[in-house]
C-alpha cells in the first residue's frame, strides 16, 4: 500500500537489502539490560502462552505458497511452530488464530540472552520465508539470541487474507495505475471495488482483526510463549511502525528493541505518500548519477538530472500507451515498469538489474528485467503464483488508517505529487484510492507510539532511503519519548540500514542488541 503495491500505502519490504559502505560517529554509554530468559522447554523446546500453551517446535517444511515459498525447505537448525492467538483481543473467547512461526536456537547456548524477534515489513511480508533467506546478515547476533520471527496475522500463514486469484491478479496489473482521463479513472476504480469485493468475500472474518494494534499485543503473547521476561526487537520498514505500538502499548516490557527504516509516525497516508514520491525521486536520482559516472555514454539515463528524469518518465508514457513484450508472453506496461523502478532502487545492489532493465526497454523494447523486478515485489514468482503480501498489505493498511480518499482528493493534489516526482508522483498518489470503498473503517489517524518508561530504543535511518525517508527515524524517536528513542544515522542508499552491512551501524547495532551499549543519540554512519 504506499508505493510498490496499489492501496493504503506500501511502505516497502526489507527483504531486498543489501549496499557496503564505512566509517562511524558517536560513544556507547550503557543501554539498559533485558532480564534474560530460560531456552523453551518441552518436546523439542516449548514455551507456555498465559501457563498453559505449549509451543511444539518441530522441522519447517518449504514456505507455502501465501508465503511465498521456493519448494524448498529452509536448510540448517530451523524450527517451526504455530501459537494460538484470540482473533479478536477485546474478545478472547470468540475464536482463536494461528500464527506461524519460525526459529534458529542460539549458537552459544551457555551464554544465550533471549529470544530476537522479527519483522521485515510490508506490511505483509511473511517472517517465516524471509528471515532464513537473511539470517547471514544476522550471524552475530544468531550467537546469544534464537532468531525468531513469525507471520503477522493476515499475513503468509498466519490467517492470511486473500483476494483475487493468480489470473486474476496478473489481470489486475493491466490497469493503467495512473490515470489520466475519466474512462481510466473508472477503470481504476473498478479494479479497486474487485480486489475489496474478492478480499471481503474470501477472507470478511479476519478483515477487522489484522491491525497493528493487535498484532503488537499477539506479540506480547508470542514473549510470553518464548519464556522471556522482557521483548527483544528488531523492526525493518513497517515493522518500525508495528515496533513503535508494542512500546506505546508495553513499555515496561520493552528490552533491547531495533527500529530500522522508519516509518513517520506524525505523517497520515497521503502525507506518507508524498514523502516516498520525494524519496524514490532522490534514490533515482542517485542511481542516475552514479550510472552517468560509471558507465558514460552507456548510461541509459544519460547524464541524469532533469534529463534523465524526462527519459524515464518517456519510457513509461510509451510504455503506458504501448506495452513492452517479455519473453513469457506477458507485457510490461507503465505501471509495472514504475513499479519495477522502484523495487530496484530498495538497494544499491539491484542498481545494475535497474540500468540493465532500462537500456533493454529504451534500446531493445524488451520488458523483461523490469517486469522480473515488478514481479518480485509484487510477490510473484515464476510460475505465476503470487504470495498473499498484496493482499496483506492492502487489508493491514486499510484496517489502520482512517483516512479514505476519495477521485477528487487525488485529482486535487496531484500537482503537489508531480512536483515531488515526475517519474513517481502519480502513481503514489493514485495508491491513495486503495481503501476507498474497503469494508472495515481504519482505526486511527497516525499509529500512537508515545512509550515513556520504556528503556532505550534504537531508532536507525538512511539518508538515500526511498520508501522510509530519513526523517521519519527523528520523528519517531521524538514520539517514544525523552530517554527512549536513541537516532543512528546512516549515511548511505537504500532501505534497511543494518543489511548494508555498513561495519559502523552492524558494530552499533550489534553492541546495543549483544552487550547493552546504546550509542549517544545522534550517532552518525557513513
Amino acid at each position: 500500500m504506499h508505493t510498490v503495491v496499489r492501496g493504503a500505502g506500501a511502505l516497502g519490504l526489507a527483504v531486498l537489502l543489501l549496499a557496503t559502505a564505512t566509517g562511524c560517529q558517536g560513544d556507547h554509554p550503557s543501554a539498559a539490560e533485558p532480564a534474560p530468559s530460560s531456552p523453551a522447554t518441552g518436546p523439542s523446546g516449548g514455551g507456555t502462552l498465559a501457563g498453559q500453551q505449549p509451543v511444539d517446535w518441530h522441522g519447517c517444511p518449504p514456505p507455502s505458497a501465501a508465503q511465498g515459498g521456493s519448494g524448498t525447505a529452509p536448510a540448517g537448525d530451523w524450527q517451526c511452530a504455530t501459537l494460538k492467538v484470540p482473533l479478536d483481543h477485546a474478545k478472547p473467547d470468540a475464536g482463536t488464530i494461528d500464527l506461524a512461526l519460525i526459529r534458529s536456537p542460539a549458537k552459544d547456548e551457555p551464554h544465550r540472552i533471549g529470544s530476537l524477534l522479527f519483522n521485515f515489513g510490508g506490511p505483509g511480508a511473511s517472517g517465516v520465508a524471509t528471515l532464513p533467506a537473511l539470517a547471514g546478515s544476522y550471524a552475530s547476533l544468531n550467537s546469544r539470541y534464537d532468531l525468531v520471527s513469525f507471520d503477522p496475522r493476515g499475513v503468509g500463514d498466519s490467517a492470511g487474507v486473500r483476494c483475487l486469484d493468480d489470473a486474476a491478479t496478473d489481470a489486475d496489473a493491466a490497469v493503467d495505475d495512473t490515470p489520466g482521463d475519466p474512462a481510466a479513472v473508472k477503470a481504476l476504480d473498478e479494479s479497486n471495488a474487485r480486489f475489496t469485493a474478492a478480499c471481503e468475500r474470501n477472507s470478511g472474518r479476519v478483515l477487522p482483526y489484522v491491525d497493528t494494534e493487535s498484532a503488537a499485543r499477539d506479540i506480547d503473547l508470542l514473549r510470553q510463549a518464548l519464556g522471556d521476561q522482557k521483548l527483544s526487537y528488531f523492526g525493518i520498514s513497517y515493522g518500525t511502525q508495528l515496533g513503535g505500538v508494542y512500546a506505546h502499548l508495553f513499555p515496561e516490557q520493552v528490552g533491547r528493541m531495533v527500529l530500522d527504516s522508519v516509518v513517520d509516525p506524525t505523517k497520515d497516508p497521503q502525507q506518507s505518500a508524498l514523502g516516498q514520491a520525494q524519496g524514490f525521486q532522490l534514490a533515482l536520482e542517485d542511481f542516475m548519477k552514479a550510472c552517468a559516472a560509471q558507465a558514460a555514454a552507456a548510461c541509459p539515463t544519460g547524464t541524469g538530472g532533469a534529463d534523465g528524469t524526462a527519459k524515464v518518465s518517456e519510457l513509461l508514457r510509451k510504455a503506458e500507451q504501448s506495452p513492452l513484450p517479455t519473453a513469457d508472453g506477458r507485457k510490461l506496461t507503465g505501471s509495472l515498469a514504475v513499479t519495477g523502478i522502484a523495487g530496484a532502487l530498495y538497494s544499491q545492489e539491484t542498481w545494475p538489474a535497474l540500468a540493465t532493465g532500462l537500456t533493454e526497454a529504451m534500446e531493445q523494447g524488451s520488458g523483461d528485467t523490469l517486469l522480473k523486478l515488478a514481479d518480485s515485489l509484487r510477490g510473484r514468482d515464476a510460475q505465476g503464483h503470487y504470495s498473499n503480501l498484496g493482499a496483506a498489505n492492502r487489508a493491514i493498511g486499510c484496517a489502520d488508517a482512517r483516512q479514505r480518499y476519495s477521485d477528487q482528493d487525488v485529482q486535487q493534489q496531484l500537482p503537489n505529487f508531480r512536483a515531488a516526482s515526475p517519474v513517481f508522483g502519480e502513481f503514489t498518489a493514485w495508491g491513495l484510492t486503495g481503501c476507498t470503498g474497503w469494508p472495515v473503517a481504519g482505526k486511527t489517524d497516525h499509529p500512537e507510539v508515545a512509550a515513556p518508561g520504556a528503556a532505550p530504543i534504537l531508532v536507525v535511518g538512511t539518508t538515500g532511503d526511498p520508501a522510509t525517508p530519513v526523517e521519519g527515524a527523528r520523528a519517531m524517536a521524538q514520539q517514544l519519548g525523552a530517554g527512549v528513542g536513541v537516532t543512528v544515522t546512516l549515511q548511505g542508499e537504500g532501505h534497511g540500514g543494518y543489511n548494508t552491512g555498513n561495519p559502523c551501524l552492524k558494530q552499533t547495532v550489534d553492541g546495543y542488541l549483544l552487550d547493552g551499549r546504546a550509542p549517544a543519540d545522534g550517532t552518525v554512519c557513513s
